[in-house]
C-alpha cells in the first residue's frame, strides 16, 4: 500500500507540473493584430467631443461607429438629441452636385460649423476632381511654370450651407474660405494689430497688411513696423532658443529673417499686451548630429541648461502700450534664477470653432496676474500687475520644503475675489482670497485631491471642479465632477459611478458632457445638468469589431507598496489566448513619474506597450509607486524627492511578488521590465538595483544620467539645494546615476535611443554604454537614426525589436526570425495595395 501511495503522489506531482507548462513560443501573429494601423479599423469614437454653440446651451458632435459617422445636435434644456441630417439623403444631394459617389456610411464632411442664426451649418467636401493650383509666388507670377514642370494641381473643394430645420442644402460656388491664421500671427482681440517676431525683435502690422500677408506672405507691398530694436540671438522677443527648436545651424541663419510667433498676452480691450523675454545667452550649447541628413550630415546647436549648472536662463517681464507702441520692463526680480509665468485667460468653450482666438491675459483691462518661482521651486509668489501705475503686488505666498506646484487662479467678478489651488495642508484644495490677497476661507478640505476648476458661477457663488480620491471604496485615481459653495458648504458629487470621468462644461455652467469608462469597460458618454441631474445618455462606443478579434479587457488590481501600508493600483494585461494552466513570463511597463504614472484608468486605443506586448505571450503589468502620481497626497507624490533613481523600484518588485502569491500562472522567476524616457531610466535602474529579480530590460530614450538632463524636470523632482553666500547664491545638485551600478548587471539589457533626441540627449544612453563596456558586460544597443525622443516613423520597428528581445531572453523562444520583419512588411503592403486601388 505504501508503494502504491508513493506512486500516486509522484503522478500527482507530475500532473501538477504539466498543468503549469511554461510558455515557450511567442504568438507574433496575435500581437500583429493590434498594430496601430489595424486598431484604427477596429476602434472608432470613444468620447463625445462637444462643440458648444454661442447663443444657447446647445452643442453638436460627430460620432463614428462601424456604420460610419453621424452628426448630432443636442438641446440640453429640452433633453433632445437628433441627427443634423439624414446621411442617406445628404449623400444623394452631395453626389448630384459634387459628381463623386457618396453613401450614408461614407460622408467626408469637413470643417463643420454653425453660422447665421444657429439653424444653419456650413461645411466643405473635397472632390476627386483636380484643378490647377493658383501660383501667386513672385518667382512665377506672370511667367507661367518653368519649362518641363507640370502645373501644381489640387483637389477641388465644394462649400455648402445646410438648414437643420428645412433640410435645404445650398452650394456656395463663390465662397472664399477664410485663410488659416499663420502660426506667426498674434492678433489683438479687436483684430486690428498683429504682432510677430523677426530678426530677434518685436514687430507689428495692421489688419490691411495682414490680409495681404494671408494672400501672399512675401508681398513686397506689406508695411510692417519694428517695436523693438535691441533683440539679439538667445535674448530675443520671440523665443529663448532653448531645447526643441529643431533648427540646424544653416537653417537658423536662413530663418532669422522670417516672421516668428511671439508669446504676447493681450488685455481684453487690446490697448496693452505683456510678454516674457528670456535671456539664454549664458546657457551652454548642446548639439546633436543628424547623420542621415542629405546631402551631408547636419549639426544642430541649441541652448540646453542641465541640472545643477550655474548659468541659467533669466526671465524678464515686459508691458507694452499697444497704442503708443512703447514698452517697459517690469521690476519683478526677487529670487536668483527665478522663473516667471504670465497666466492666460481661460478660453471659452463656445469659441473653439472660431477662425482665431486671441491670446488674452488673465485679468481685466487694468491688471493681470503672474507667478514668480524660485529655482529650487520651494517658494512661489502669485502676483498682480497694475498697468496704470506699473506696481507689482504679491497676493499669495507659497512656501514648502519640497517643490511647489500651482494652478491658474480662478477670478471672481474680474478679480474682486480669487480662487487659489494649493497643497499647503498635504492635499490639493481650493482657497478663497479677496483681491488684496487676504485669505477669506478654505473652500474644499479633506484627505482627497482637488484637480482643476471646471467653472465658476459668480451669481450663485458656486465653484465647479474636478477631483479624485473622495469617494469611499473606489480607485482613488478616478476623476469626478463636483460643485461646492464658495464658503465650503454644499459639496456635491455630480457624476457618480466608479469610472474615470472626463468632463466638458459649457460657459454658462449649466450643463456638462461626461465621458466615462474604466480599462475594463466600454466607454460611454452622458449629458448632465450642473445640479447633478442626468439629462440623457449620449453614446456607447462601438467595440464590436475589436471584440470580434477575441480581445479581452485587462484586469485592474490593488497591492501594497513595499512598506506594507500604502495602497498601489495597477492594471494587468493577459494574452487573448490566456491559459490558466500555463506559467507566463511577466513584463512590467514602467514610468516613474513623478508628474504622472504609466497606468491607464480609462479605456484607450494605445496598446503597444500593454495589450500588444501581452499578446506575444506575456503577462504585462503597469502600476504606480510611491513618489509617482501627483493626484494623491503630497506625501505620496513627493516620496521620491532626493532619491530620483531608486525611489520606485522596491514597490515594483513588491507588487510582482504579491501577484505571484495570488496567481499560480504568474511566473515571478521570469520578470522583465520596459520603459521609455523616465521609464527607460527606471527599467535600467531596476536591472542594476535588483539584478537577481529583474531578468530582462528594454530601456528606450532613458535619462540615465540626470546631471545631463534638463534642469526643469531633474531639479524639480529630485531637488536642488540653494546655498546663499555673502556674495552670491549658488545651487548644488547631486544625484545617483545608472552607470554607477553597471557592475551589478546579470541579466539581458537592450538600450535604445534616437540619435537626434534633443529632449533626452543620446549621451544619457552612451554614458551607460561606456560604463558597460569598461565593466566587460554583454548588452545590446539599438540606435535609431534621424529620430527624436518619440522615435517617430521607427516606432513600429522598435516595437518588433523589443518583441524579439523579450521573446528570446524572457520567454526562451529561440525560433529563428527571418531578416525581414514580416509584421511590418505585411502592414506596408496592405496599405500600399489600398492606396493603389484608391488611385485607379
Amino acid at each position: 500500500m505504501r508503494v502504491i501511495y508513493t506512486m500516486m503522489l509522484m503522478l500527482a506531482v507530475v500532473a501538477a507540473s504539466a498543468q503549469m507548462t511554461p510558455v515557450t513560443k511567442a504568438n507574433y501573429q496575435q500581437a500583429a493584430r493590434f498594430a496601430p494601423r489595424k486598431l484604427s479599423k477596429l476602434i472608432f469614437s470613444t468620447t463625445v467631443d462637444p462643440h458648444w454653440l454661442k447663443k444657447s446651451d446647445r452643442f453638436w458632435y460627430v460620432y463614428e461607429t462601424t456604420d460610419g459617422k453621424k452628426w448630432y445636435i443636442v438641446d440640453p434644456a429640452k433633453g433632445e438629441k437628433r441627427t443634423m441630417f439624414d446621411n442617406a439623403i445628404m449623400a444623394a444631394k452631395l453626389t448630384r452636385i459634387v459628381k463623386d459617389p457618396f453613401d450614408a456610411q461614407h460622408l467626408n464632411i469637413d470643417s463643420l460649423r454653425f453660422v447665421r442664426d444657429e439653424n444653419w451649418i456650413q461645411f466643405e467636401v473635397k472632390s476627386t476632381e483636380e484643378i490647377v493650383k493658383k501660383d501667386t509666388s513672385a518667382a512665377t507670377k506672370g511667367k507661367g511654370n518653368a519649362a518641363g514642370t507640370p502645373p501644381a494641381r489640387e483637389r477641388k473643394i465644394f462649400y455648402f450651407e445646410y438648414n437643420l430645420n428645412s433640410g435645404e442644402l445650398i452650394e456656395l460656388p463663390d465662397f472664399k474660405k477664410p485663410k488659416r491664421k499663420p502660426s506667426w500671427a498674434n492678433i489683438s482681440p479687436d483684430g486690428n494689430i498683429i504682432l510677430f517676431g523677426r530678426d530677434y525683435n518685436l514687430y507689428w502690422m495692421d489688419k490691411a497688411n495682414y490680409e495681404k500677408a494671408l494672400l501672399k506672405e512675401d508681398d513686397s507691398t506689406i508695411v510692417e513696423h519694428a517695436i523693438t530694436t535691441d533683440g539679439v540671438e538667445y535674448y530675443s522677443y520671440h523665443g529663448s532658443g532653448s531645447f526643441g527648436n529643431n533648427e540646424t545651424n544653416v537653417e537658423k541663419e536662413t530663418n532669422k529673417k522670417k516672421r516668428k510667433s511671439v508669446g504676447a498676452r493681450w488685455s481684453p480691450d487690446s490697448k496693452h499686451f505683456t510678454l516674457l523675454r528670456t535671456d539664454s545667452r549664458k546657457v551652454k550649447d548642446l548639439w546633436v548630429i543628424n547623420a542621415v541628413a542629405e546631402p551631408r550630415p547636419t549639426l544642430e546647436t541649441y541652448k540646453y541648461m542641465m541640472a545643477g549648472e550655474k548659468d541659467a536662463p533669466v526671465d524678464h517681464l515686459y508691458l507694452f502700450d499697444a497704442v503708443a507702441k512703447t514698452g517697459k520692463e517690469m521690476q519683478v526680480s526677487l529670487f536668483k534664477d527665478q522663473n516667471l509665468n504670465v497666466w492666460t485667460a481661460e478660453e471659452l468653450a463656445k469659441e473653439r470653432d472660431d477662425d482665431w482666438r486671441p491670446s488674452k491675459w488673465l485679468g481685466n483691462d487694468q491688471q493681470f496676474y503672474f507667478t514668480r518661482t524660485g529655482r529650487d521651486l520651494k517658494k512661489v509668489d502669485v502676483c498682480k500687475v497694475d498697468i496704470n501705475t506699473g506696481t507689482v503686488k504679491v497676493l499669495i505666498e507659497e512656501r514648502f520644503n519640497t517643490y511647489i506646484e500651482i494652478r491658474r487662479l480662478g477670478l471672481v467678478n474680474a478679480g474682486k475675489e480669487l480662487i487659489h489651488w494649493s497643497e499647503r495642508d498635504g492635499w490639493a484644495h481650493f482657497y478663497l482670497y479677496d483681491e488684496n490677497g487676504n485669505l477669506k476661507n478654505q473652500i474644499t478640505s479633506g484627505t482627497w485631491h482637488a484637480e482643476n476648476i471646471l467653472g465658476i458661477d459668480e451669481a450663485k457663488r458656486v465653484l465647479y471642479f474636478s477631483a479624485n480620491g473622495r469617494e469611499p471604496n473606489e480607485d482613488p485615481y478616478y476623476l469626478h465632477a463636483y460643485r461646492v459653495n464658495f464658503d465650503g458648504s454644499g459639496l456635491k458629487l455630480l457624476n457618480p459611478g466608479e469610472f474615470e470621468h472626463a468632463m466638458s462644461i459649457n460657459d454658462n455652467n449649466t450643463f456638462f458632457v461626461d465621458n466615462y469608462s474604466r480599462v475594463n469597460t466600454v466607454p460611454r458618454s452622458a449629458l448632465y445638468a450642473a445640479d447633478g441631474r442626468k439629462v440623457m445618455e449620449l453614446e456607447t462606443a462601438d467595440l464590436s469589431s475589436l471584440m470580434a478579434t477575441g480581445f479581452k479587457f485587462p484586469q485592474p488590481f490593488k497591492v501594497k507598496a513595499d512598506d506594507g501600508i500604502t495602497d498601489i493600483y495597477g492594471v494587468m494585461y493577459k494574452p487573448m489566448d490566456f491559459d490558466s494552466t500555463k506559467k507566463y513570463p511577466v513584463i512590467q511597463y514602467v514610468y516613474p513619474g513623478p508628474q504622472t504614472e504609466a497606468v491607464n484608468k480609462a479605456f484607450g486605443r494605445s496598446m503597444d506597450r500593454t495589450d500588444r506586448l501581452a499578446n506575444l505571450g506575456f503577462i504585462v503589468i503597469t502600476m504606480g509607486n510611491r513618489g509617482g502620481h501627483p493626484a494623491r497626497s503630497k506625501w505620496y507624490h513627493n516620496y521620491g524627492y532626493g532619491n530620483l533613481r531608486d525611489y520606485g523600484l522596491a514597490d515594483k518588485k513588491a507588487a510582482a511578488e504579491q501577484l505571484a502569491d495570488r496567481y499560480p500562472w504568474f511566473d515571478v522567476n521570469r520578470v522583465g521590465i520596459h520603459g521609455h524616457s523616465g521609464g527607460g531610466f527606471m527599467s535600467t535602474a531596476a536591472m542594476l538595483v535588483y539584478p537577481d529579480f529583474f531578468k530582462v530590460a528594454v530601456s528606450s530614450a532613458g535619462n540615465h544620467d540626470n546631471t545631463i538632463y534638463n534642469r526643469w524636470w531633474s531639479e524639480q523632482h529630485h531637488g536642488v539645494k540653494e546655498v546663499i553666500g555673502e556674495k552670491d547664491t549658488t545651487f548644488v545638485y547631486n544625484i545617483e546615476k545608472n552607470q554607477d551600478l553597471v557592475k551589478n548587471l546579470k541579466g539581458h539589457l537592450m538600450l535604445s535611443h534616437g540619435d537626434i533626441d534633443n529632449n533626452v540627449h543620446p549621451a544619457n544612453t552612451m554614458r551607460v554604454v561606456n560604463a558597460l563596456i569598461k565593466a566587460n558586460k554583454r548588452f545590446d544597443l539599438v540606435i535609431l537614426p534621424g529620430q527624436r525622443h518619440g522615435f517617430g516613423d521607427m516606432t513600429e520597428y522598435f516595437f518588433w525589436k523589443m518583441a524579439d528581445y523579450f521573446t528570446l531572453h524572457l520567454m526562451g523562444d529561440t525560433t529563428e526570425r527571418p531578416v525581414d520583419i514580416e509584421e511590418i512588411n505585411r502592414e506596408t503592403e496592405q496599405a500600399g495595395q489600398k492606396g493603389g486601388r484608391r488611385m485607379q
